[in-house]
């Protein structure tokens, strides 16, 4: 079984393609996915809540910041790019209810298809087998919010991971021009623009990128002019990015930060990710060595012209352009890439080189034939089948499912789950306001009531709810009062409120605070921000550690509140005099 890339034109008409299968172009199908997805963003949809589900709040919270004047990394510390911020701030405007999670998901679309469109537009009039085989996946992936990862036997869409899913897709398209296409003005533009892209949002993602696009150079599918004028693009881009609004140093101090922070453990996360990723890796590795001996002869033979005449770069093109170098160095940057994550889509960019190696397997023996497509089928066939299941298991689950009361939220009461669990959510609240010397003790000891706490869904739920009486409690606070709390800021993981309420997020501070991992040391500034702030509040539904951490972390601009309880699981820190109408 191969991919023949066969001619398909029709010069009876001007676009060379027959109408008749004008409608199953790769651009038609992408348009009309991108316009299907804008009419899906404004209807009221709801998804089941998911293990972690609260890092789509991050999305919110750093889009609803950028709409009320803060720039990424400038205004806020944040654990990626300012990109996804700026998208989901376009998405807020455009689609002031979506669904967050779709929201998050989807908001990358015309940046991605931007770059892939035009390259499957040009294979697509030699063969559309070809050119579906590159978009069917890509639009699975890029479309479906789910991880390759299971965190929880129960159906329900991830809200975590996103930016490490964006990574992959964009790197899926970079995949794409790298290894089929051929035109140099569109090498130079895919690789600018996707690079960029990928720079701005995630940046391992965008070293993932340096791998793959060192390795085409080196094999001669991007020449020095090509390579030249991308790298002039990039950075004429993030020139003005920086003149205009000053993020890119400011990101940069943010990334110099976040490496500080996670310093030595680059090695045990290589031996982390092959070990998660295992089934993927150690299929793609045999595919590997099945294709080195497959081809040992012509590799040979090119390996020692190649030792005779070094300087000749086509020397290095006849070794290095091919299946099995490509697929080494595809796995070899997908590896580096998930030695930072935690959820997401690990290796679909290898779907364009297995495509490519699908093309060629009639070249071999019937034996080899059959071992490449098993192999192949091994590697693209897990991350595919698993998304779609687990997207299909949520989607079919959620009809016996019910809202988790969160009205007060937003566009964040979009999500359901089983009523049994949205029950136990409610009664774990209540355990947590009757025994909080429980949850005391174990945070004293460096312990959570559960270990993977953050992955249950009762505690997503929980955690909804919460918040949802939180925003009640502080409406009837300030009619009470005759008072208005412009700026909240939230000492968790993360921060809802301004968002919920229309309000101002403080500035200065870390936005999705891992107090271990991704809260820097706050300087003066930082200090005098929170110290300006007119409403902190400390979640104790359960006190847990991290929140401690947190509070900690800001205790300098917090010691002239006085505490008073806002709601059963929230504690208020009002700004002083801010009662007294000073």
């Amino acid at each position: 079984m191969t991919l023949p890339i066969e001619t398909r034109v029709d010069p009876a008409h001007p676009s060379g393609v027959r109408p008749a299968t004008a409608v199953l172009s790769p651009v038609v199908i992408g348009l009309a996915v991108t316009a299907v997805c804008a009419l899906l963003l404004s209807l009221p949809l709801s998804l089941p809540i998911g293990p972690m589900y609260w890092d789509v709040v991050v999305f919110v919270d750093g889009g609803w910041r950028v709409l009320t004047g803060q720039t990424p990394s400038v205004d806020f510390f944040a654990p990626v790019g300012p990109l996804g911020y700026w998208l989901f701030a376009a998405g807020l405007e455009l689609f002031p209810r979506a669904q967050p999670v779709l929201l998050a998901q989807w908001m990358l679309l015309p940046v991605s298809l931007a770059g892939l469109l035009p390259v499957l537009a040009r294979i697509d009039r030699r063969s559309r087998r070809l050119a579906l085989a590159l978009l069917v996946p890509f639009l699975v992936f890029q479309l479906l919010p789910t991880n390759f990862e299971q965190f929880s036997s129960y159906p329900s869409v991830d809200g975590f991971g996103i930016y490490n899913r964006h990574a992959t897709q964009l790197l899926y398209v970079l995949t794409v021009a790298l290894v089929f296409e051929r035109r140099q003005r569109m090498l130079l533009f895919v690789i600018a623009w996707t690079c960029l892209a990928l720079f701005l949002s995630k940046i391992t993602g965008f070293l993932s990128a340096g791998i793959l696009c060192a390795f085409a150079f080196a094999a001669g599918r991007v020449r020095l002019g090509t390579a030249l004028g991308a790298l002039l693009g990039f950075g004429l881009v993030l020139a003005g990015l920086e003149a205009t609004l000053g993020v890119v140093s400011a990101y940069i101090r943010d990334i110099a930060a976040l490496v500080g922070m996670n310093e030595g453990v680059l090695a045990s996360r290589f031996v982390q990710a092959a070990s998660i990723h295992f089934g993927i890796f150690a299929a793609g590795s045999l595919l590997v060595a099945a294709l080195l001996l497959a081809d040992r002869g012509p590799i040979a033979t090119d390996a020692l012209a190649l030792v005779r005449q070094p300087l000749r770069p086509a020397r290095w093109s006849a070794l290095l352009d091919r299946d099995v170098a490509w697929l080494g160095v595809a796995l070899l940057a997908g590896l580096s890439f998930e030695t930072q994550n935690t959820g997401g889509q690990a290796f679909i960019f290898v779907w364009p080189v297995l495509v490519r190696i699908l093309c060629d397997a009639s070249r071999h023996s019937s034996r080899m034939t059959a071992t490449v497509l098993v192999l192949a089928a091994a590697v693209a066939m897990p991350p595919l089948v698993n998304v779609l299941h687990r997207t299909a298991r949520a989607l079919v689950g959620q009809a016996l499912y019910v809202k988790v009361p969160a009205e007060n939220l937003r566009a964040l009461d979009s999500v359901t789950q089983r009523p049994e669990l949205v029950d136990r959510a409610e009664r774990m609240i209540e355990n947590y306001v009757a025994f909080p010397q429980t949850y005391e003790a174990l945070a004293e000891q460096g312990q959570l009531p559960i270990f993977s706490l953050y992955s249950e869904l009762d505690f997503q739920a929980a955690w909804l709810i919460a918040a949802n009486e939180a925003v009640e409690a502080i409406r009837a606070f300030e009619t009470a009062n005759g008072v208005r709390f412009e700026t909240i800021m939230s000492l968790n993981f993360v921060n809802p409120f301004p968002y919920a309420l229309e309000r101002k997020g403080t500035p200065r501070i870390a936005i999705g605070a891992d107090p271990f991992r991704a809260v820097p040391p706050p300087d003066a500034r930082t200090i005098e921000a929170v110290r300006r702030t007119d409403l902190v509040l400390l979640p104790l539904c359960p006190i847990t550690m991290a929140n401690q951490k947190i509070q900690s972390i800001y205790a300098e601009g917090l010691s002239d509140r006085v505490a008073m309880p806002l709601s059963r699981c929230w504690t208020a820190y009002v700004r002083p005099g801010l009662l007294r109408g000073n």
